[in-house]
């Protein structure tokens, strides 16, 4: 019976191992791609208010920065506590330029996706 403990220890340990590397991988690939996807859409973003701000009002373009700005602020949702400096949260920097056009919290926001490598994505 010990001999039968003996060699299941090292497999039991292999297995609780390998289940949480797996978990940290998958932890580390959600987070990669819920970056990814609020960078996207600060880029829509800013690309739709752009366009808007170049042509004359049409009152469907600011529907369409109104709703590439909820998009923004949903994409932020599970980010919203990471910093982005100034003693701001990714959560205040992207409110702040998408509900008060606050160029500099804006600014934080483009800052933070390139650190997290999605630079290109924004504007």
């Amino acid at each position: 019976m010990a001999r039968l403990l003996k060699a299941a220890l090292p497999v039991v340990a292999l297995v609780v191992l390998g289940t949480g590397c797996s978990s940290q991988g998958q932890d580390d690939q959600r987070l990669t791609e819920r970056r990814e996807n609020f960078c996207t859409q600060l880029g829509g973003w800013q690309k739709a208010r752009n366009a808007a701000e170049a042509d004359t009002p049409d009152p469907d373009e600011y529907d369409e920065v109104g709703a590439a700005a909820q998009d923004v602020l949903l994409a932020m949702r599970p980010l919203r506590d990471e910093p982005v400096g100034q003693g701001r949260t990714l959560g205040e920097a992207t409110t702040a330029a998408t509900e008060n056009s606050d160029s500099e919290a804006e600014g934080l926001a483009v800052q933070y996706c390139g650190e997290v490598g999605f630079e290109t994505l924004t504007r």
